[in-house]
């Protein structure tokens, strides 16, 4: 990992000076400057994080904090700087909690009346800076000017275009057609509705990407960046919306939401989950004690979801409504006893990272009680140290998963507030760029909750089983 570090800090040199948007002032030194000076040539510059499996990222001038937990698939808003020169230090956030400098300090040189986005882009391994520009001149407050860049490296030469919403695009000409690291326009349209489809190039026929209608304001200036969906859906990409003050998603229109179930009642029997009251297609049939589902992709949307017996109707033991988001990974578990099972649904950000394993801790046993959990190397006498995870209560969980680096480890979980251990060790493997599940649930399916307190054990998900 310290090499992969290195090697992306030579690769990122010219991306860091984009990171010093918040605070350029920092940069003035008029220890000299004459008692009326001439003003200063400006520029402005944005920059958006587009390497799918980086990590997270701070930015500092000196001691400075500018940008902190710089994320994929975000932008900044644009930022007035001086024209000339700048200077920044960029720390990598690994998961062993070091920050090591993995750029700079750096300079890059900015004309004046200039816009610049700078995209950090590729994978990790080759992550490179990508640099577009185009002039900071005025706009009409009923236009639009928008710039396009190619920013997936997973995507292939594609064409790009832009209609009215529902036009036939055999009959239209793209807006262009570029390769990865290739960039389109800028280009000044009417404010209005419109319609952004992608196809292989040459290819009007197979639509890889398609926005549904998208509304663009008048006295917009915006970067279009296609970036790599790690999220839900077949498209190969999402776009990524700069406006100069923040940023948004626009997913492709049939991405939907990811949905899977565990079964973690210990005295239920099988069930099926029912979506929207169509008893006769079950969402997931048949799912026993321990048992996880194949994800489904389904319609983006609020649903009405029923657990019962499997092949009945009723009872019906669980009955939520739950909004799934465009986009989304959804874990949901039914917990507890059957007397006071309960449905808890987890939001995942699945996105892999190179630099890290990301692992999420759940606490699904009704049998165990509150408990600690130490996540440890081999071998450590827990005795010696703090636990990882305290007063872990039924139905806890890491709130998402954390990073952490790559190794074995030891999981240990004991009762709260003492080391007596109910499960441990068991050791556990985690490769950076993996993600894993682990589930604290009861040892065996009981008859009733009368027959409660059975040992806890671990139920392992995602990369655990791959």
């Amino acid at each position: 990992m310290t090499s992969l570090v290195k090697k992306w800090g030579r690769r990122l040199g010219v991306v860091a000076v984009a990171f010093s948007l918040s605070a350029c002032e920092i940069f003035d030194d008029d220890d000299d400057a004459p008692a009326t000076p001439a003003p200063t040539a400006k520029a402005k510059v944005e920059v958006i994080h587009a390497s799918a499996d980086a990590p997270r990222v701070n930015v500092y001038s000196g001691a400075t904090p500018l940008l902190q937990n710089f994320d994929y698939a975000q932008a900044s808003g644009l930022v007035e700087v001086d024209a000339g020169l700048f200077n920044v230090d960029v720390k990598g956030l690994l998961p062993d909690s070091s920050t090591p400098s993995v750029i700079g300090p750096v300079d890059l040189t900015l004309q004046a009346d200039m816009i610049y986005t700078v995209i950090a882009t590729n994978n990790v391994a080759n992550i490179e800076p990508l640099i577009v520009s185009r002039s900071d001149s005025a706009i009409g407050a009923e236009e639009v000017r928008v710039q396009v860049v190619h920013a997936a490296v997973n995507a292939p030469m594609v064409d790009v275009y832009v209609t009215a919403p529902d036009a036939d695009i055999t009959a239209s000409a793209p807006l262009g057609t570029f390769d990865f690291k290739g960039d389109l326009g800028p280009v000044t349209v009417p404010q209005g509705d419109y319609q952004i489809r992608v196809t292989p190039a040459g290819d009007n026929q197979t639509i890889a990407f398609d926005s549904g209608a998208v509304s663009l304001a008048g006295g917009s200036d915006l970067t279009i960046a296609a970036i790599t969906n790690t999220a839900t859906g077949s498209a190969p990409i999402n776009l990524l919306v700069a406006t100069g003050t923040s940023s948004f998603l626009v997913r492709d229109k049939n991405a939907g939401a990811n949905v899977r179930v565990t079964h973690g009642s210990p005295d239920a029997p099988a069930v099926d989950i029912i979506a929207n009251d169509n008893f006769s297609a079950p969402l997931f049939s048949n799912l026993g004690f321990t048992q996880t589902s194949d994800w489904a992709n389904i319609p983006a949307n609020m649903y009405n979801v029923k657990v019962v017996p499997q092949g009945a109707t009723s009872p019906v033991v669980i009955n939520a409504d739950l909004d799934f988001a465009i986009g989304n990974f959804y874990s949901v578990l039914a917990v507890d006893t059957l007397d006071q099972i309960d449905a808890l649904v987890l939001t995942e950000d699945r996105r892999r990272v190179a630099t890290e394993a990301k692992i999420q801790i759940v606490h699904a046993s009704p049998a165990a009680g509150n408990v600690d959990i130490y996540v440890v190397a081999p071998g450590t006498d827990i005795n010696s140290v703090e636990a990882t995870i305290s007063g872990f209560a039924l139905k806890a969980t890491t709130n998402g998963f954390i990073g952490l680096p790559g190794g074995s480890y030891d999981v240990y979980i004991t009762a709260a507030g003492t080391k007596d251990v109910a499960i441990g060790p068991a050791q556990i493997d985690l490769n950076a760029g993996g993600i894993y599940t682990v589930i604290a649930r009861d040892s065996e399916h009981i008859s009733n909750a009368q027959d409660a307190g059975a040992p806890a054990q671990l139920l392992l998900l995602d990369d655990f089983i791959l």
